[in-house]
């Protein structure tokens, strides 16, 4: 394994697992911390973006993902997208999570939410077949800005905590029930989401390994 799958496999080791209101792991220190870092330095700066409206597929078209070009371009998202494609990883997350992901496809986007951002209550049904968020903001208030959790699409239950290089795992289901409640942001709320998507997923620029499956 790379170094940063190393790394990784250490953190799921000592994730934190969680029944309530749905099944989920939150992850301390994530990532590696020169990655930690590097992916929130990348030069990239922040779409201008009006409201989402709830939904990031909203501005489509400003979205950032770890795609095969920006691999090329930028050696963290070589790093980070090599350690979550190796299949000892896969097999790590299969064992912790019980899902099945070998035949589907990397993808992983990189998000800097901006004041007005807000996502309604979904749960990732359907071609998501895992979510992984990693929280990389490191303001003072950045601890308040993680995911959203909720008992069904209107009961708020809490939030997944939000401080630099924590994390949050969960499997899509019918009761995973997640977003971001509006409020303000002190900077830039950076993360990025992990995702396994079926084979059938459209959008091939946005895989990290468009032609090689997990």
């Amino acid at each position: 394994m790379t170094d940063t799958a190393a790394w990784f496999a250490r953190t799921l080791d000592r994730a934190s697992a969680q029944t309530q209101p749905f099944r989920h792991w939150l992850l301390d220190r994530a990532l590696p911390g020169e990655v930690a870092a590097g992916i929130p330095a990348l030069p990239i700066a922040p779409p201008e973006i009006g409201d989402t409206l709830g939904k990031r597929e909203t501005h489509n078209s400003k979205r950032i993902f770890f795609s095969a070009e920006n691999r090329a371009h930028f050696p963290v998202c070589e790093q980070v997208a090599s350690a979550l494609q190796a299949p000892a990883t896969i097999e790590l997350l299969e064992d912790l999570t019980g899902a099945q992901l070998r035949g589907n496809y990397l993808r992983i986007e990189y998000c800097q939410d901006r004041e007005g951002f807000w996502l309604e209550p979904h749960t990732d049904i359907g071609a998501k077949m895992f979510t992984m968020l990693v929280y990389l903001s490191d303001s003072g208030d950045a601890a308040g800005w993680g995911t959203d959790i909720y008992d069904d699409a209107l009961t708020h239950l809490g939030q997944a905590p939000g401080g630099f290089n924590r994390g949050l795992i969960f499997i899509p289901g019918h009761d995973t029930w997640h977003g971001v409640e509006k409020r303000s942001y002190n900077g830039v709320r950076k993360s990025i989401i992990v995702n396994y998507v079926v084979p059938e997923w459209r959008s091939r620029h946005e895989l990290a390994y468009p032609d090689q499956p997990v």
